[in-house]
């Protein structure tokens, strides 16, 4: 499977993307804007309905027909045989992920201005999958993200009430009301529904847009800075327990992947970063989280210091220049670059 050559099969004249009507989803929904994406796709017109004799028309189908043959550019997935996943991954596709799957190393080559086959593409495809078009696969087909009957054997329960918010759940929030006014003339009803589903493909497809500029303009460029900083840390600690950065950077998931590769017990514990570029910056001093979601750090700051400040950090701390220490103690601030070494260096034994 090669996306580029996937998105340079297309005709030369403007294909028109078919998807079903009716009450749509996250997945159709960003199929759609996906496709829209490669320039290929851009002047496409789009095909809502259920009728097999339309959808014939259509040079690319997705998530209807019941069919998955991407020689022929139709991605459904609702079929009983199906069961094709990601690279890595064990999520069934939905119709996102297909097209994410054949399309998206095009679209990700497409904003680099890189070849497909560079490590850059391949790092977003799999990172993009893994933080945003998984989940819209798992909803679509109804898979939970934990192990509901473990879950309930242990006796887990919700804290409290999320409203079951999700990027699918806001898809599904733009599609009609039962009770709103429906026109009389059945083409009418039909181009007021295929409007409402537009606002849903806008919608997540700038969500999706914004995720990718993140990751090729910030996210990516970090890595570097986050391979030096852990290839320098035991110069800041002989067991390489801190990691300290000349600016601010999205570390987290470069480091884990670092330790992974490294394969050393000695992890990471405090990453101290400057808060400007400022000469005369504040530092601050975050303990690293025990996963990436996860509010549980390695080693908190110490119990004693949280919740205090200035002058009565100092006190407790036993260090000159101290600024705060967050009540959870997952963060800390100081004013020098010595004071938060200083505070890092201290809450190993406390």
């Amino acid at each position: 499977m090669a996306s580029e050559t996937t998105a340079k099969r297309l005709k030369v004249s403007p294909p028109a993307i078919g998807t079903h009507n009716g009450h749509f989803h996250a997945d159709e929904a960003l199929a759609v804007y996906l496709l829209r994406l490669l320039p290929s796709y851009q002047p496409s017109t789009l095909v809502r309905t259920r009728d097999p004799a339309l959808l014939s028309t259509c040079h690319t189908v997705v998530d209807v027909g019941g069919e998955y043959d991407p020689s022929k550019h139709r991605y459904d997935h609702h079929q009983r045989t199906f069961n094709t996943t990601f690279p890595s991954h064990s999520t069934k596709l939905s119709s996102a992920g297909l097209v994410f799957l054949h399309f998206g190393k095009a679209i990700i080559a497409q904003k680099l201005s890189q070849p497909v086959e560079s490590p850059a593409v391949a790092a977003l495809w799999e990172k993009l999958y893994t933080d945003f078009v998984e989940a819209l696969d798992a909803h679509d087909n109804g898979i939970s993200a934990y192990d509901t009957a473990a879950l309930n054997k242990a006796g887990v329960s919700k804290r409290f009430s999320d409203g079951g918010v999700s990027i699918g759940s806001l898809i599904g929030d733009l599609n009609p009301n039962w009770n709103d006014p429906t026109p009389a003339s059945k083409d009418d009803a039909q181009a007021a529904e295929d409007e409402k589903f537009i606002e849903a493909s806008e919608f997540i497809g700038k969500v999706f847009s914004r995720k990718l500029d993140y990751y090729a303009q910030a996210w990516l460029p970090a890595r570097e800075l986050v391979q030096e900083a852990y290839a320098n840390r035991q110069q800041h600690d002989p067991e390489g327990r801190i990691m300290v950065f000349k600016q601010g950077v999205p570390w987290k998931d470069h480091l884990y992947s670092l330790e992974d590769e490294a394969g050393t017990l000695s992890k990471v514990l405090y990453v101290l970063y400057p808060e400007s570029p400022s000469p005369d910056a504040k530092w601050r001093i975050q303990c690293v989280p025990v996963s990436k979601d996860s509010f549980e750090s390695r080693k908190p700051l110490p119990e004693a210091w949280r919740g205090c400040r200035d002058a009565d950090l100092d006190k407790v701390a036993g260090i000159e220049g101290g600024v705060f220490v967050h009540a959870s103690g997952f963060i800390g601030g100081a004013k020098t670059f010595d004071a938060v070494k200083s505070m890092a260096s201290k809450s190993f034994t406390l």
